[in-house]
């Protein structure tokens, strides 16, 4: 036969109120009354009946998640990240990938619509006819690192003056030309990449505060490996690569190995995330601590606040770090 909360209550000599509260860790319990709840519940082996809880409370207890993909591992943390602190909270993640298509992410949405009570989203989409769009959705919406505007509320960093401060540490190691890798520029104008675009400025503010005079390559096609195929790299003059993500960054560094190519000393070669493998690679990336787990973790909270008690947590942009590895 099920556990119920009654069961649970007769046995520990409380109110079902009171296993409740334990159960999903609110406050009004003492810890040691709880700590005995959840022993028993354990115990009993309970189960919580969710499709109950739901219909009680008017809610799914579920966030939808819309990301791009999980080919970058970044996505992965992330999404690790907003599951286990969901999971934490009493809600479950539906998960949804828009495969950087605009008309696949309005596709997710409208397919989340009635199943969640709110939204993470990591947008391709911008303008004024998508907020319209979103204006429309009775649930509420958090957009992470793709900015759409002020009237939605966002969680990310100042990618601008991250870029800034890792152009100004690559000088300071003696670079003075510059090649820049972001194959998503290609979709400038023709989608949302707010991250992308916030880098790209702040590389080439970066070089005009460090006085930089050469005229940096920017490559922005996918299939950028062949491009650098094209280029001789001198032993007498240094040439920093700097590239949008790590994963850009780690295939930059695979190629340059295999054509003899010295590192750091003749190219150095800078990332941004700090991904996981990197503590696996050889020699270690320099790269911008992108705060990927925290972001996921704040945006379960600060939705879920919303859900439960009408306001957002006020998150204001988180902090990054410049890895300092021996790639530059």
């Amino acid at each position: 036969m099920k556990v119920t909360i009654k069961d649970i209550a007769t046995i520990c000599g409380v109110s079902a109120g009171t296993v409740d509260r334990a159960l999903n860790n609110r406050t009004g319990i003492s810890e040691k009354t709880k700590k005995k709840i959840l022993q028993v519940a354990k115990e009993m082996n309970y189960q919580p009946d969710y499709t109950a809880r739901s219909l009680v409370m008017g809610k799914t207890m579920t966030i939808g998640v819309i990301l791009f993909d999980l080919y970058n591992r970044s996505f992965a943390q992330l999404l690790n990240a907003i599951e286990v602190k969901a999971r934490e909270l009493g809600y479950f993640v539906n998960i949804t990938l828009s495969d950087k298509k605009p008309e696949s992410e309005i596709d997710c949405i409208n397919y989340l619509k009635g199943k969640v009570d709110g939204v993470i989203l990591f947008s391709v989409n911008k303008g004024e006819q998508f907020e319209s769009y979103l204006s429309k959705f009775d649930i509420p919406i958090i957009t992470i690192f793709n900015y759409v505007s002020e009237k939605w509320e966002y969680i990310g960093i100042r990618e601008r003056q991250a870029m800034k401060d890792a152009i100004d540490y690559i000088v300071g190691k003696g670079y003075q030309k510059f090649i820049y890798i972001s194959p998503p520029l290609a979709y400038i104008g023709k989608s949302n990449i707010y991250t992308q675009e916030e880098r790209l400025n702040g590389f080439y503010e970066g070089l005009e505060k460090s006085g930089i005079q050469s005229e940096p390559l920017i490559i922005k096609n996918i299939e950028y490996i062949e491009e650098l195929e094209n280029i001789t790299f001198s032993k007498n003059e240094k040439v920093a690569v700097v590239c949008s993500t790590d994963l850009y960054a780690l295939k930059v560094m695979h190629y340059l190995k295999k054509q003899g190519v010295n590192i750091p000393e003749q190219v150095g070669v800078m990332g941004f995330d700090d991904i996981d493998i990197l503590e696996y690679v050889t020699p270690r990336l320099t790269t911008v601590k992108y705060p990927i787990e925290e972001i996921g973790r704040r945006a379960i909270e600060s939705i879920v606040n919303k859900i439960e008690h009408g306001d957002f947590v006020s998150t204001p942009l988180l902090d990054y770090e410049i890895i300092k590895g021996e790639s530059i």
